[in-house]
């Protein structure tokens, strides 16, 4: 191992050149990250999706025979297409005061500072080991984390007792956020002309009739609830974000397609509005469907789902992240994480991380160079805490 330190920017120049847009393979910027982690003598484990085109990586760096902390991200990013960029993406570009890159604030930074506060805790090995874990698809629903759990769980002596998820909060303290269930709704229909279209079962008409119900179901939880003040919106979001159908004017549309999701507070359960939905389309949609054609149907798939995240404030991880934060708040966001697969494997966990999240996922994504700086000090702090603890 090297003596000198690397500088955070340096690595993240490196991580932003890596496109890993979801729908793209990650396991060059893996690669990355394992031979920097293996080069403090830090144990890796891998874990790979279906087609091995994307990894997961679960490094630990000092002692294994007591449980550790562990910093968590994710490798991926969202596209860039359609997006009026005035800097290339996939290059950092620092200017007026702001480092410019597709990942900066969404969190490529975030694993750049962990991997530079890794090298920090090797030069000094702490007494609590350190864990680091980065995974594949967060960005379409936490794909990827479920494996890395299960393997973690199944190679590691002890499970960890907490882990710290690096999205950018402008270093608040998260001890709360929204679970998340995205759903693909399939409207089957019938083909016909469109002078004939009383012999046609129109797919895209009876879509309509699915989002009118998604609308009604989203507007009386806006005024019914459940509702949570400590978040905003303070309730359940219904989103519609994509719908596709027909082929050309003069012909029944016989499939459309819908993906929608929730967005859930953690006291509501959104299988049962899913459940709700499906029922409704049960019995006021498909007998006139089948009226026409019966095998016509509309069908729902789980696409996603993640749990949403509640840890109590008067645990040691958010007394710990609040004394090395200088915060003396903790604050709930709308937006999802990992850290609810972590919470629900038994390991307490805040989300806390430099930038902003109203920077991600926009064209000229960045993060001001001063939350680069305090998130460099804040994880410094945090790995001579663990070897002093």
């Amino acid at each position: 191992m090297s003596s000198s330190s690397p500088d955070a920017k340096d690595i993240l120049k490196k991580l932003i050149s890596f496109d890993t847009t979801s729908r793209y393979s990650n396991l060059a910027c893996i690669g990355y990250i394992q031979d920097f982690l293996e080069s403090l003598g830090a144990s890796c484990r891998l874990t790979y999706d279906d087609a091995e085109t994307k990894a997961n990586i679960f490094a630990s760096l000092g002692p294994l025979d007591r449980p550790g902390l562990i910093l968590s991200g994710h490798t991926d990013v969202v596209p860039v297409d359609g997006q009026d960029w005035t800097t290339d993406p996939f290059s950092l570009t620092e200017a007026n005061g702001r480092l410019y890159g597709r990942g900066t604030s969404d969190m490529k930074s975030f694993i750049a500072l962990a991997l530079a506060a890794a090298h920090r805790y090797a030069e000094r090995p702490g007494r609590v080991p350190l864990h680091l874990s980065f995974s594949y698809d967060e960005e379409v629903g936490c794909l990827g984390v479920p494996r890395l759990i299960d393997d973690m769980a199944a190679h590691l002596a002890h499970r960890p007792w907490a882990c710290i998820v690096g999205e950018p909060t402008g270093l608040r303290v998260i001890n709360g956020h929204k679970g998340k269930t995205t759903v693909h709704c399939r409207v089957r229909g019938r083909e016909a002309h469109s002078s004939l279209t009383h012999k046609g079962v129109n797919a895209i008409e009876h879509a309509g009739e699915v989002l009118a119900i998604l609308a009604e179901i989203r507007d009386r939880i806006r005024h019914d609830g459940p509702i949570d003040e400590s978040y905003d919106p303070p309730y359940t979001t219904v989103h519609v974000g994509v719908i596709q159908g027909g082929t050309a004017l003069n012909i029944v549309p016989r499939t459309c397609d819908i993906h929608f999701e929730f967005r859930n507070l953690p006291t509501h359960d959104p299988m049962t509005l899913l459940d709700e939905i499906a029922g409704r389309v049960e019995t006021e949609i498909l007998p006139r469907m089948h009226e026409t054609d019966p095998d016509a149907g509309i069908s729902f798939t789980l696409q996603g789902n993640f749990p949403p995240l509640e840890t109590d404030e008067t645990s040691d991880i958010v007394d710990l992240v609040k004394n090395l934060t200088g915060e003396n708040k903790t604050f709930k966001v709308p937006f999802g994480t990992e850290g609810g697969l972590f919470d629900r494997a038994d390991i307490p966990t805040v989300v806390c991380g430099p930038g902003s999240i109203d920077q991600a996922h926009k064209p000229d994504e960045f993060i001001l160079l001063e939350q680069f700086e305090a998130g460099r000090q804040f994880l410094g702090r945090l790995v001579d805490h663990l070897a002093t603890a």
